[in-house]
């Protein structure tokens, strides 16, 4: 019995992951493309950088609905209702004619796509017993983060070989494919259990009066702002003096970045050991470092190891972070990590709002700079953090 629900728990974490990695890469599909879409369209850069800005405020508002949904209607039935949706959605960014077009259809992906994860953030939880969820959370975070570069390879990669609606196409053939394992496959498990509009409000305030999940909020907002921020600009400042790069060879960068990302499953080990605020500080130590680095190095092989530096950096934070808000939030964890999924999107919509404005009236390195004085700043944050999140997290 105990080896079945072992097999069971694996298949259910594989899955998991696996629609983490394929719903989040959404975010990033835009970001190699914006030259692209640039030329398509007849627009410059930085409108174009609106694709991607908007996929993230979507993103990050839908949690706001889809959790308490989560609640109400179940865990298993919002993944698959979301990702038949993302699908349809998905493919139809490919039939595009106009940038404004794009953009309506990046929103309306983003806020189908945020039906994903609180509710599996929620269905770990409460499905899998108290000393595999770590590992779980884990595992569902790597799919998060290596979603940064996955989805930035294949958009390249699709972009190089066909056309960039390829890689719209791609990602809605894969979210069928998604929809179809989480009906058959997923087990139907955790309560429902309905949640008045008084009542969301009511445990908002709840939420919001944790001093401890307030410092947490604040951290998540500078993750992917400074992700997407020098991942926006990095490109371009390859293909330029005194680097040169073809596009390929920055696609070839781009997947070394997934070095960086192997320490994210093992998080769940670290966290267990040393705690999950002991992790998310070396986690935002090394993406302070990696940035910095960033700015001030300037031979190819230092701004690639940097950058490995940065993205691992990250892997680790994302875990952690997750387990903290996760288990802060009590009984109330699926709008807990709702409004920090809301928050890290958020800050990823001022991502490339920062880094491309940066890089026009300064340069590569004060970009990198003042990118990392932001996380910098969440890394000084997570100080005030220390003891007393990690009594609450063990003591439920």
């Amino acid at each position: 019995m105990t080896k079945s629900m072992n097999v069971s728990y694996v298949l259910i974490t594989s899955l998991l992951f696996s629609c983490a990695l394929f719903v989040v890469s959404g975010v990033y599909v835009a970001t190699p493309l914006l030259e692209e879409f640039s030329i398509s369209f007849g627009i410059p850069i930085s409108k174009a950088a609106w694709s991607t800005s908007i996929f993230s405020f979507c993103y990050g508002a839908g949690f706001l609905l889809f959790g308490p949904l989560s609640d109400r209607y179940g865990r298993k039935r919002l993944i698959g209702f979301g990702l038949i949706c993302l699908a349809i959605l998905t493919t139809a960014i490919g039939f595009t004619t106009s940038f404004s077009q794009l953009v309506l259809f990046r929103g309306l992906q983003g806020f189908v796509a945020a039906t994903f994860a609180p509710s599996a953030i929620a269905y770990v939880f409460e499905v899998y017993p108290k000393q595999k969820i770590p590992t779980a959370i884990s595992f569902i975070s790597f799919g998060f983060v290596l979603s940064g570069i996955l989805g930035q390879v294949a958009a390249d990669f699709l972009n190089q070989v066909w056309h960039w609606k390829a890689a719209f196409f791609f990602f809605g053939l894969l979210y069928v494919l998604c929809a179809m394992l989480v009906i058959i496959c997923l087990p139907n498990k955790g309560e429902k259990r309905g949640i008045e509009i008084r009542q969301y409000i009511q445990i908002l305030r709840v939420i919001m009066k944790s001093r401890n999940l307030v410092y947490s909020y604040l951290i998540t907002f500078t993750l992917l702002l400074t992700f997407l921020g020098m991942y926006t600009v990095l490109g371009n400042v390859l293909r330029g003096a005194p680097y040169h790069l073809t596009d390929q060879q920055i696609l070839y960068i781009r997947v070394v970045g997934i070095v960086g990302m192997f320490l994210s499953p093992f998080a769940g080990i670290f966290a267990r050991r040393f705690g999950s605020v002991s992790v998310l500080k070396a986690g935002l130590t090394l993406a302070v470092i990696g940035l910095v680095g960033l700015g001030i190095v300037s031979h190819l092989s230092l701004i690639i190891g940097m950058s490995i530096i940065f993205v691992a950096g990250i892997s680790l934070t994302f875990p952690s972070i997750m387990m903290v808000v996760g288990g802060l939030g009590g009984q109330n964890r699926a709008i807990a990590s709702s409004l920090y999924t809301f928050i890290l999107f958020v800050g990823a919509t001022f991502g490339p709002m920062i880094s491309i404005p940066l890089m026009k009236e300064t340069n590569f390195t004060i970009t990198m700079l003042v990118l990392s004085a932001v996380i910098g700043a969440g890394l000084a944050i997570s100080f005030l953090l220390t003891k007393k999140v990690e009594s609450q997290q063990h003591g439920g």
